[in-house]
């Protein structure tokens, strides 16, 4: 029987059509508000307060964000200030290790998205991946993506990056495309370093216009969010959001 490589087995060397970076940062980058459309206004600090979720919240409804990312003890409290106003309420799972049992996680995303979560972010299981048990990475993606999908949620998958080698990098990527994921995204912000124009490159480069690309973690800045975009990201995740559209005019 003839062996397939990992390569082959998850179509890592084929041609997945393009997106064109340039222009869509082009068009993003022309105003404040079509930035603040494509920015996930987030606040997962575990020492965050319930005044300071209603407050992101409010400054997401204010400024139009994507959504608004918590944790999953403020998802109830964000889906009702949200309520009415059309902005997805986005959670994190899984969160900051991928180290969960798949179990957890599919509790986790019902639950979740049978509060009213629209967007939930998990964090590819990063030991499994690294260990090569690619069968048992795409098995907790695809558990959450059914959960997610079937209940009309978007799934975002962290890979980490900052973790991981090149290689584990295109692996995981095209495993979490396979699996389910509607965004393959850079960084949780909690480990040693978030989004590099260079992994941003690397996950368009095998997402093509497949799926859509989050960077996240470490942009404070529209001079940090700016290359990232014109790699390939079509989804920023950023604390700093306010201050980012601010540069460009916003009040």
């Amino acid at each position: 029987m003839p062996v397939t490589s990992p390569a082959q087995e998850y179509d890592l060397e084929f041609d997945h059509g393009s997106f064109d970076s340039a222009a869509f940062a082009a068009q993003t980058l022309a105003n404040w508000q079509t930035l603040a459309a494509v920015i996930d206004h987030t606040l997962l600090k575990a020492e965050a307060s319930r005044s300071q979720i209603e407050n992101l919240c409010d400054e997401t409804i204010r400024y139009r964000f994507a959504c608004a990312m918590v944790n999953p003890l403020w998802a109830s409290t964000a889906v009702a200030i949200l309520a009415g106003t059309a902005i997805p309420v986005g959670v994190a799972i899984g969160f900051p290790l991928g180290a969960s049992l798949v179990s957890t996680l599919r509790q986790e995303a019902s639950a979740l998205t049978r509060l009213g979560v629209r967007e939930l972010d998990m964090v590819i299981p990063i030991g499994q991946l690294k260990s090569g048990n690619y069968h048992a990475v795409q098995h907790t993606i695809h558990a959450v993506a059914h959960i997610a999908h079937h209940r009309g949620a978007l799934l975002k998958v962290i890979l980490e990056t900052a973790l991981l080698s090149v290689e584990e990098k295109l692996r995981g990527a095209e495993i979490a495309i396979q699996a389910g994921a509607d965004f393959i995204k850079t960084s949780t912000g909690f480990s040693s370093a978030g989004a590099t124009s260079a992994d941003v490159a690397l996950l368009r480069g095998v997402a093509g216009s497949r799926v859509g690309v989050k960077a996240a973690g470490g942009i404070r800045s529209l001079a940090d969010l700016r290359p990232l975009l014109e790699a390939g990201a079509n989804r920023i995740g950023a604390s700093a959001s306010v201050a980012i559209v601010r540069e460009l005019g916003a009040e």
